[in-house]
């Protein structure tokens, strides 16, 4: 592949994952209104479209259209920045995650992930400390809440941004702890060499996914320091609108605010596409050889669009049932109970595939 054919395909990659992901991150707060309306007995969007799918559309339009207000006394730059940095971090995730194996299209052969490249057998090949990248970007979109509730110059921001920096030590450092056991035994960093690892037989035998290789405790721990990092029920306590109105976006409006709004959703996508591609195997899923040729190539993108789906479901399903945390006790929960269950899972880990060697 030539130096131009390789810019114009990562281009085109980049304009297809960001129209892809924007598109889903609009209509995954479409579905978490009808989601939640159903389980509250209400309907939810329905004038807008069949089914109220327009609305995310109109509501786009809205928030261009909406004055865009700026406090007289807020650091102006500083205030600007936030939203975008947060935004721009939430984004650049989904570039290191493979969504699925290498495509051969019109003679070029491209792995469905911006960062991939085709390696000497074939096969995509990627970022060899991949999951260490991840952890940093996302690490860093806590910058984009903390300037935010800083520069907004009101109390009430200032405290949502301190509760969102201390949620992010707490939990980041549970949620990087519980991937170290999956390190541990595919002993790469690689995400394209982790989902290979977890390629099995199926029809009859357990997929041989890591949360079925001893590493749903590690799996659990991710998935609650996956809703603290993202602020999500039970722990949105940054943007607690009972006690600080509504947190660190309080003095925000228009698109300023529709960009933090896009990037925890964004963020929603990214954590459940890192969950698949870690303790779920990927693209991988059982072989249907009973269907067409044309059809198969598309299945590894139907599982992993799968996977996706039941991940965003649960973040809803969550917000539904259960009630917020007080802060003592989410700052307790994260030390005391997952810190623990983290270090213990990597020891044990660590352990069995000791004996086993």
């Amino acid at each position: 592949m030539s130096a131009l054919t390789f810019v114009i395909v990562a281009l085109i990659k980049i304009a297809i994952t960001l129209g892809v992901l924007l598109t889903v991150v609009a209509y995954t707060v479409w579905l978490e209104r009808k989601v939640v309306g159903r389980m509250q007995n209400r309907w939810g969007p329905q004038r807008v479209g069949p089914f109220g799918l327009l609305q995310p559309l109109a509501d786009g339009i809205k928030f261009i259209l909406k004055e865009d207000l700026v406090p007289p006394y807020v650091n102006k730059t500083i205030y600007m920045l936030a939203p975008v940095l947060a935004l721009t971090m939430a984004l650049t995730t989904i570039a290191l995650i493979p969504i699925g194996p290498v495509i051969h299209l019109f003679g070029i052969s491209t792995p469905v992930q911006i960062t991939g490249v085709e390696g000497p057998d074939g096969l995509a090949s990627d970022i060899n400390v991949g999951v260490l990248i991840i952890l940093g970007i996302t690490s860093l979109g806590v910058y984009g809440i903390a300037l935010a509730g800083w520069s907004s110059n009101s109390k009430y921001s200032l405290l949502g941004s301190l509760r969102a920096s201390a949620q992010m030590v707490s939990y980041e450092l549970s949620l990087g702890l519980s991937l170290v056991g999956v390190l541990i035994m595919s002993g790469t960093m690689s995400l394209q060499e982790i989902v290979r690892h977890q390629t099995a037989a199926w029809f009859g035998v357990v997929p041989k996914w890591y949360i079925f290789q001893g590493q749903i405790i590690a799996f659990f721990v991710y998935l609650t320091a996956a809703f603290a990092e993202t602020n999500r029920v039970p722990f949105d306590l940054p943007e607690a609108e009972t006690e600080l109105v509504a947190g660190y976006h309080t003095e925000y409006s228009a698109m300023k605010f529709a960009m933090f709004f896009m990037a925890e959703y964004a963020n929603m996508v990214s954590v459940a596409c890192l969950a698949s591609v870690l303790f779920l195997g990927g693209w991988s899923g059982p072989p249907m050889p009973f269907l067409p040729q044309a059809v198969q190539a598309f299945l590894p993108l139907i599982w992993f669009t799968a996977k996706i789906f039941g991940f965003l479901f649960l973040y809803i399903w969550i917000r539904g049932t259960l009630p917020r945390f007080r802060y003592d006790q989410l700052m307790g929960f994260g030390w005391k109970f997952l810190f623990p269950v983290a270090l213990a899972n990597i020891v044990i880990t660590a352990l069995v595939i000791a004996l086993r060697s």
